[in-house]
């Protein structure tokens, strides 16, 4: 018999989820895991002492180890050859952090110096370590209530104005919309990364004025690396963001704008109204 490798992410997932109240059925949804798995992650996790009333803050990682431990599950993903760079530059990083530099950029003043980390593994240190964004609360929210989704879509935009070599540069666009307000949030990358996806949710973040719930994104690369109907692979770099800040994701369906209606429209929109007849000189000047 062939036996399926159990992770760390996953099963926290799976606990938090259930921890925050989720249906069973919602789980199967959003984790892409069959109710078998998910019915042994929760028995054993009830035969360590934790129970669906306890609230996600009774997952602690002592507790999550007890379970991890039961289930015959590692730790966690290892520390490779990244994490040793981070360690060697810790007083440099935690002062980025200190001085309230967003990471993307912590890691583009690192690389100025000849320090080449992956912003994975940076952000991965700097929440483990450093107790980057530990004081970010998460908004508490009722079911379709304000906070509650938050409706995410990506795509190509304008150009900008030639630049020094005389070339119109092309951008894309990440696009963020509240389910119950309709209020949108764009925000212009030149790349559709994982790390350009997290930044663009920082700064909805703020925008907003809290976190969302959950995110129900449409099936960009930087966030869901297999879109699948019944069992999408969430990348696992943005999944781990997701734990730290305390939000769920559900991906829409593959071509299935129903999904996500309310976001589709305004997409447009943009594309249409905003952009058209303005001229831009950097992704600065859009931001502004």
């Amino acid at each position: 018999m062939a036996y399926r490798e159990v992770t760390m992410i996953e099963v926290k997932e799976v606990l938090r989820q259930w921890l925050s109240g989720l249906s069973r059925k919602a789980m199967v949804r959003w984790v892409g895991l069959d109710r078998n798995t998910i019915r042994r992650y929760l028995q054993v996790a009830q035969q360590c002492g934790l129970h669906a009333a306890d609230g996600v803050d009774a997952l602690t990682d002592e507790k999550l180890s007890e379970v991890l431990a039961a289930l015959g599950a590692g730790p966690g993903r290892p520390h490779g050859e990244g994490w040793a760079i981070c360690e060697r530059h810790r007083e440099k990083i935690a002062g980025f952090i200190k001085d309230r530099i967003r990471l993307t950029k912590a890691r583009k003043l690192l690389l100025r110096q000849g320090i080449d980390v992956s912003y994975p593994t940076l952000h991965r240190f700097a929440i483990s370590e450093l107790g980057f964004g530990k004081r970010r609360l998460t908004i508490p929210v009722a079911d379709c209530g304000p906070g509650e989704e938050l409706q995410l879509d990506t795509g190509r935009m304008g150009l900008l104005e030639p630049g020094e070599d005389g070339k119109r540069r092309r951008f894309k666009a990440f696009i963020v919309t509240s389910v119950l307000t309709r209020h949108r949030f764009v925000y212009p990358v030149f790349t559709e990364q994982t790390a350009d996806a997290i930044e663009a949710c920082e700064v909805a973040w703020e925008y907003f004025g809290g976190i969302f719930r959950v995110i129900i994104p449409d099936n960009t690369k930087a966030i869901v690396n297999i879109p699948d109907p019944l069992d999408p692979v969430i990348n696992i770099a943005f999944q781990e963001y997701s734990q730290h800040r305390g939000f769920f994701i559900d991906p829409a369906r593959v071509r299935a704008p129903q999904d996500k209606g309310r976001i589709e429209r305004p997409f447009a929109f943009i594309e249409n109204n905003f952009y058209p007849g303005r001229t831009f000189a950097d992704l600065a000047d859009l931001n502004r």
